[in-house]
């Protein structure tokens, strides 16, 4: 959300993904942990152990797997529950060697847990298109592994509970995150509009300190005239009100002309320093561009230092800008975790939107960002 006095906001879509990675991820090695035990004290005959020990150790082995993801707050790989639902259907088409009968007609089997856990892990990490069949996939291969193990047995109930579940989590992922892509579109929007803010008081300042310095100099001037300084006709006092008269004229006609230059090092400066929760050391070189120039490299500067603070891991990052060779270029530097641009998922705007495309689509702009073991290096350019 956006934070008082800084221009970065976090990402509802981001905040949405993480907090349910970790909840499912705590749910489903709460649920694998109960299911181990209750196999285990549920294992009379004709559970057969040669069966029932191998798949134990397997789902055992994915269930700490995501322990792990809920100790380190992380998202929920794809490949995590992929495998995890691979299991599980192996293990609801052996439930006629791993589940006592008189659980399967109860309906009490500790499979038929799993099955619901891995329905839910299947509608929270994947859109519909996938989710859907995936979780009828494994509901189907619970009713059929019930069905070879007790013909006789009612598996239409527990189909029709289990699709149910599915559609239901379906609907609520698919509400929750239109909600949080909606909030996001919002949030992009107050970050930019608080750029230009910045970047329009920055503008009036240095309009302000003109219009000060030309005011003070024609001051001058008439000062020296009616004191008598000058007794006769003078070059040095004709050329003097010839260069008041010709700022004088500049600023009466500036409200119709671009928009004034403002400093570059003191936007992103002021950038900086609104950076939550990171410490950015800066050296910056003093450098005039246009607003809007000056606008499109502080909403990357933004961005950048956003993804700093909630994904490299470290509190610190550099922050410089210099001219070279004619262009004008800004570096924001991390010794973080990288990460690969090329595998970045669609809905990740900000490195995308906020920074790529935002300086290449300025005439004479561009961006390119570098990042491996090291940390991550995003370079910022453009050539007035």
């Amino acid at each position: 959300m956006v934070h008082s006095g800084s221009t970065r906001y976090d990402s509802a879509s981001r905040q949405l993904d993480q907090a349910v990675a970790r909840t499912a991820a705590g749910a489903r090695s709460a649920v694998g942990s109960v299911a181990v035990v209750a196999a285990l004290f549920g294992a009379v005959p004709p559970v057969d152990f040669r069966w029932l020990a191998p798949m134990l150790v397997l789902h055992f082995t994915w269930t700490a797997l995501y322990a792990r993801v809920f100790r380190r707050k992380r998202p929920l790989p794809h490949l995590l529950v992929a495998g995890d639902v691979a299991i599980t259907v192996a293990l609801c088409l052996a439930q006629i060697h791993l589940v006592a009968p008189e659980a399967l007609f109860t309906g009490s089997s500790w499979v038929a847990g799993l099955v619901t856990m891995t329905v839910v892990m299947a509608g929270v990490t994947w859109r519909p298109r996938t989710a859907v069949p995936v979780g009828f996939a494994v509901a189907a291969a619970f009713a059929v592994g019930v069905r070879l193990a007790t013909p006789s047995g009612d598996v239409h109930t527990t189909l029709g509970i289990h699709l149910v579940q599915l559609l239901a989590i379906v609907l609520l992922m698919t509400l929750l995150r239109r909600s949080a892509a909606s909030a996001d579109t919002f949030l992009r929007e107050s970050a930019r509009a608080e750029i230009s803010l910045m970047v329009e008081r920055l503008r009036r300042e240095d309009e302000l300190r003109q219009v000060g310095s030309v005011h003070e100099t024609s001051l001058h001037t008439l000062t020296m005239v009616g004191l008598g300084t000058y007794d006769e006709p003078s070059p040095t006092l004709r050329a003097q009100v010839a260069t008041d008269l010709a700022a004088l004229d500049k600023l009466r006609d500036q409200p119709g002309a671009a928009p004034a230059p403002i400093a570059l090092d003191a936007l992103l400066d002021e950038v900086a320093g609104r950076a939550t929760g990171l410490d950015v050391h800066r050296s910056l070189t003093p450098e005039t561009v246009p607003g809007d120039v000056a606008e499109r490299f502080a909403r990357a500067v933004t961005e950048a230092l956003a993804n700093v603070a909630l994904h490299a891991g470290v509190q610190e990052a550099d922050l410089s800008s210099e001219r070279r060779d004619g262009e004008i270029h800004v570096e924001i530097a991390d010794a973080g975790r990288g990460f690969d641009q090329h595998r970045l998922p669609p809905d990740r705007f900000g490195v995308r939107g906020s920074i790529l495309d935002t300086m290449r689509s300025l005439p004479n702009g561009g961006a390119q960002i570098s990042s491996g073991d090291r940390g991550t290096r995003v370079s910022l350019w453009w050539r007035p």
